[in-house]
């Protein structure tokens, strides 16, 4: 198989985020349609270059890297665990952040992942790193998806860790846990603001 740039677009994405839906993935890639990028996806999975997995009931599956991509675009070989229990958060967020590349009109390749940041830890203690960041002009933003409640004690020290790294943090909450809108709105840290996840664009 002949890759093409889009390809390799389509590849590092998902070592990105770990795995993608198709629609994401139209997205990310720039095809005209579904149709198209799901042609796309199958020549990639024949290539044994990505696979398909359907783990939950009413989710569409998800494409995830095979060691042999991981190897051909330079990525970690170790493979990416991915927790059930996480797969609707971890889809909220790549929604999330093509919502923010349009509104803040920067690249999604410009997002940094929360993958990549803990990356960054190396062998250290792996310290609390938001689902992703990205720079608008000089402020540096950070966001976090929140669809069910943490303890408080680790919210707020995810707060507080945000506050020093970071201009302005941004917290997705989901409409049916509205106890951690009420911690953020109680917080004596100045730099939150707090969307409703309910009223994004779905994408």
């Amino acid at each position: 198989m002949n890759l093409t740039e889009r390809d390799y677009i389509i590849l590092r994405e998902i070592d990105r985020w770990r795995f993608c839906l198709g629609r994401h993935i139209r997205i990310i890639a720039g095809f005209s349609g579904q149709r198209a990028c799901d042609r796309r996806l199958r020549l990639l999975i024949e290539a044994k270059l990505i696979g398909r997995k359907y783990v939950l009931y009413g989710v569409p599956g998800f494409y995830s890297l095979t060691h042999r991509a991981k190897a051909l675009i330079g990525a970690n070989k170790r493979q990416d665990k991915i927790r059930f229990d996480f797969i609707p958060h971890d889809i909220a967020v790549l929604d999330t952040a093509i919502c923010f590349s349009r509104k803040y009109k920067i690249p999604l390749k410009k997002i940094i992942t929360e993958k990549q940041l803990h990356s960054k830890d190396g062998f250290s203690i792996r310290s609390h790193q938001p689902d992703f960041i990205f720079t608008n002009g000089e402020k540096k933003y950070c966001v976090e998806v929140e669809l069910t409640l943490k303890s408080k004690e680790r919210l707020e020290s995810n707060i507080k860790s945000n506050f020093l790294q970071y201009d302005t943090q941004i917290w997705v909450v989901g409409g049916s846990v509205p106890k951690i809108t009420k911690i953020l709105k109680n917080s004596q840290y100045e730099n939150i603001k707090i969307i409703d996840g309910s009223v994004l664009p779905s994408v």
